[in-house]
């Protein structure tokens, strides 16, 4: 039944997930990636280009994408927008200026476009993976 309910609200039960971070974001990202390993290993992770190195070293399969700045970003936002992403996350850091803020702001957009959810800081994005996983225990 719950895996029914997972097929239905994302389509399967190998989740597609973004995994993005600005630079002062990626150690913790790639912190949380470690914590929920077990979790994050049973679906497929796409990964913005240098996001995406740091997760690869850690062992994980990971889709690289362009670089956020070089269009990663609308890259996922387009996936998002075709139905072919089903979570982001994306360790924002607010406090600094990006030259691709424009793309950043249209992916956030097409997330809630499309009804995807988007966790923009480790605690989020905790509890957005607790809420799959308690769906997914019910079982």
């Amino acid at each position: 039944m719950i895996k029914d309910y997972i097929q239905t609200i994302f389509g399967s039960m190998n989740l597609k997930i973004a995994l993005i971070a600005h630079d002062g974001k990626k150690p913790e990202l790639v912190s949380f990636v470690l914590n929920n390993k077990k979790f994050l290993e049973g679906n497929t992770i796409y990964a913005t280009g240098t996001t995406g190195s740091h997760i690869l070293k850690e062992g994980f399969e990971v889709e690289c994408l362009l670089s956020g700045p070089l269009g990663g970003d609308a890259q996922i936002a387009a996936m998002v927008a075709t139905g072919d992403m089903d979570l982001v996350i994306f360790f924002r850091d607010p406090l600094d200026k990006h030259p691709h803020e424009p793309d950043v702001q249209m992916l956030m957009r097409q997330c809630d476009v499309h009804n995807v959810p988007l966790a923009t800081n480790p605690k989020s994005a905790f509890y957005i993976l607790k809420g799959i996983k308690a769906k997914i225990s019910e079982e």
